[in-house]
């Protein structure tokens, strides 16, 4: 079943990549856009989807003005049970952001695979009341088949400017087993990861061609990456919370 994984991963990406092509390419306008200002890019997502908040922060190949917003009420190694329940807790998301210096016409990408649930549906509402921008990660199909959580009736990708979809079937998990009920084989981190390492590399090619050299980390495992990384730490340490 390795091979099946394997093989489902390859045909999800590909279509991915076609679904989402324009997209993309509207997002990583966007995005160097605002970045060529000095702006930060937001992101933010819960349970799962708070690996792909981290997934470009102070890693090589990432962008350093990525702004992780972590609340650990609502990651999963925090307590699974409180975490699923807080997601759905109306009023949540002003709380997190609560201190928290966001700009108008700065970008926030947002996680949430159902986008059902009421903390990232708020988190879009009031990205978009001060001005951001607002990118989805998300699945459709999943998503149209549920009905939301939040009291507004709203789902994430409704309210979203921009939506990639990263294409996992309802309930995320596609490898079906003969003798077990439930499937396996999660792939929405898969996709979702995919989508962002391409915008960022379409970011970074933006910038390039308006002749500004973006500032990306480098493995801190390769000789002169201390070096390298400290010089963007202290350059955007004021702003992020996280660094």
């Amino acid at each position: 079943m390795a091979d099946s994984y394997f093989a489902h991963i390859r045909h999800l990406l590909a279509v991915c990549e076609e679904r989402n092509r324009e997209a993309l390419a509207q997002s990583a306008a966007l995005i160097a856009d605002s970045l060529t200002r000095g702006e930060l890019l937001h992101t933010f997502g819960t349970g799962h989807g708070a690996l792909l908040t981290i997934e470009l922060f102070h890693r090589a190949g990432g962008l350093a003005q990525v702004d992780p917003i972590i609340d650990d009420n609502l990651t999963l190694h925090h307590n699974a049970r409180s975490a699923t329940l807080f997601e759905r807790l109306p009023g949540y998301a002003a709380g997190i952001l609560a201190g928290r210096e966001l700009k108008a016409g700065e970008v926030i990408i947002i996680f949430s695979n159902s986008g059902r649930n009421a903390v990232p549906v708020e988190m879009a509402m009031l990205a978009q009341e001060k001005g951001l921008q607002v990118i989805a990660i998300t699945s459709l199909a999943h998503s149209q088949s549920q009905q939301s959580r939040h009291p507004s009736g709203k789902k994430l990708y409704e309210i979203a400017d921009i939506v990639l979809d990263n294409c996992a079937p309802p309930g995320d998990s596609s490898i079906h087993l003969d003798g077990l009920s439930e499937a396996v084989g999660g792939v929405s981190t898969v996709t979702g990861a995919a989508m962002l390492h391409a915008l960022a590399a379409q970011v970074c090619e933006r910038l390039l061609a308006q002749g500004i050299t973006p500032p990306v980390w480098i493995s801190s495992n390769l000789d002169g990456g201390d070096a390298h990384n400290e010089k963007l730490q202290e350059r955007y340490v004021s702003r992020i919370r996280s660094m």
